[in-house]
């Protein structure tokens, strides 16, 4: 079975994108894949802060992208910018700890003005970490995702549309990868 990470970046858990966190996990898990999530904000802060490699939570999560050929990288949008806590994981990763690895963003920001933030801020970092395989991603806006009173989130049919193509995307490649064809 293929594995997946989910690097979730969010420091809040009331953000939106759990609602494209949700949906991309939900439709993966019915193709069959294994997934896994890191809550970066349940990471130890002063792990982070400190930098300490050798932390034995920083070494679980690393593990976690390890044995993974996915990765979706999950952030909301602050300063045009992925999250400070994101990055300070990100540091921590191996230096080519995303080498062979299907790469997927997965962004939400305030506005459209905010949509370049994976291609200017996110992708340098990662071709830093060894990734090859960085597909486009997905970028919504706060607005297009509804908090649903009884829990859960409503997204559009655009946006579903988008993230189903971006995900069939991720299969194929993490299939292609795992066949060598990649």
């Amino acid at each position: 079975m293929l594995n997946i990470v989910i690097l979730n970046g969010n420091p809040s858990s009331t953000s939106r994108l759990n609602g494209l966190i949700e949906y991309a996990e939900r439709a993966l898990r019915q193709k069959g894949f294994a997934i896994e999530q890191i809550h970066v904000a349940d990471l130890p802060a002063d792990d982070l802060v400190r930098a300490r490699f050798d932390s034995p939570a920083i070494a679980a999560a690393n593990q976690k992208v390890e044995k993974a050929q996915g990765v979706i990288i999950a952030s909301p949008v602050y300063k045009a910018s992925y999250t400070g806590i994101l990055k300070a994981y990100l540091d921590l990763l191996p230096q080519k700890g995303l080498q062979h690895k299907v790469i997927l963003p997965l962004f939400i920001g305030g506005s459209l003005a905010h949509l370049l933030a994976i291609d200017y801020g996110l992708k340098p970092v990662l071709s830093a970490l060894g990734a090859r395989y960085l597909l486009g991603g997905v970028y919504a806006v706060d607005q297009w995702v509804t908090r649903l009173p009884e829990g859960g989130y409503s997204l559009p049919e655009e946006l579903k549309r988008r993230l189903d193509e971006s995900l069939s995307e991720l299969g194929s490649a993490l299939h292609l990868s795992v066949s060598g064809s990649l």
